[in-house]
């Protein structure tokens, strides 16, 4: 059981020490229909994060694509949106499922993580959203 407010929201990570989360940080200060957020991408070749103003809509919209993923097709969140965009392949270009982070509106940098995550990483990320959404959506304006 998690001490305090849900904060991980995504964490698809490998034994190989390749990692993609996003956190929530808290109210968005700045913005009271949403969330401070981050994407943090490790691994033992590059490491970075970015901010990420999280909306209740957003998190449903991930619902959404852990839908496409539970079906097996691949999935985009937050595409053509203003900010960074995660896409998960399912079957990514090493034989493994692979995270995609681009942040085509600012750094236009982008960084593809493989990683193997448990196979019950899909029903893991619907607790996660669901407690996200439960502490956090109900403080939300707007």
């Amino acid at each position: 059981m998690e001490d305090g407010p849900p904060t991980r929201l995504i964490s698809l990570a490998d034994d190989e020490g390749n990692s993609v989360t996003v956190d929530v940080l808290g109210l968005n200060p700045r913005w009271s229909a949403g969330l401070r957020a981050e994407i943090v991408v490790r691994t033992p070749f590059v490491s970075g994060r970015i901010d990420l103003a999280l909306s209740a809509s957003r998190l449903t919209d991930w619902a959404g694509a852990l839908d496409r993923l539970d079906a097996g097709a691949d999935a985009a969140w937050m595409e053509m949106d203003r900010g960074p965009s995660l896409f998960v392949q399912l079957d990514g270009e090493r034989g493994c499922p692979e995270v995609v982070v681009e942040d085509e509106s600012g750094s236009m940098v982008t960084v593809r993580v493989p990683v193997v995550p448990p196979d019950d990483w899909i029903a893991d990320h619907r607790r996660r959203l669901r407690r996200v959404v439960d502490h956090w959506v109900p403080q939300l304006s707007g």
